[in-house]
């Protein structure tokens, strides 16, 4: 996964803000926030996270549950909505949402699309190339990645508009309607704000 950046209001351009957003979310929704994320998600920068204020509300909130909740709490919060044995509460796959079923169409075009990005999926990433993290971190690399031939606006937006898009806001209603959703249900706010933000930009 990416490294434990936290996203903040600096002089950061916006490209290296957006990939560190991507980053983030790719961290959290992959497993709990280990002791030295969670630290600094608690310590962070309430005011927006990137440029434009539409996200300051839902960052404001995602740190203020950093701070309220314990690492235990947040670990446990994880595990009933996305864990256990058998079906999970709320599943983080694209196949779940657009067909109905796990590895279905989405992660068959996912193994072919990355590789005709010039990405190979990482040896410590378990998850299934449609879950949510890993689709967070593609992108992540298609903004700050070194190859331009890859890393690039059309891409982007390419990948976006097909693995992404199509199927993320549902996820973050069916997290933040789930009763025992906390910091789950601020993360999944801030996704959307996100989301909806890269969703103009793409539009633009």
């Amino acid at each position: 996964m990416t490294s434990d950046a936290l996203p903040t209001s600096s002089a950061l351009d916006e490209e290296t803000a957006r990939a560190e957003v991507y980053g983030l979310l790719s961290q959290l929704y992959y497993a709990p926030p280990w002791d030295e994320l969670l630290g600094a998600l608690r310590v962070a920068p309430t005011e927006a996270p990137a440029a434009g204020g539409f996200l300051e509300e839902s960052w404001r909130t995602l740190v203020g549950q950093a701070r309220e909740l314990s690492q235990q709490a947040i670990g446990e919060e994880y595990d009933a909505l996305f864990g256990g044995v058998g079906k999970p509460d709320v599943y983080l796959f694209a196949s779940h949402y657009l067909s109905g079923f796990l590895n279905e169409r989405p992660p068959a075009q996912l193994r072919d699309g990355p590789d005709r990005r010039g990405l190979t999926r990482a040896g410590a990433v378990s998850a299934a190339e449609d879950h949510i993290a890993y689709l967070c971190e593609v992108m992540r690399y298609l903004i700050a990645g070194d190859d331009v031939a890859v890393a690039n606006l059309t891409r982007q937006r390419e990948f976006f508009a097909r693995h992404v898009q199509p199927w993320v806001m549902q996820m973050c209603d069916a997290i933040a309607a789930h009763g025992s959703a906390r910091f789950y249900a601020a993360l999944a706010g801030f996704t959307q704000a996100f989301m909806s933000v890269e969703q103009q930009g793409f539009d633009l």
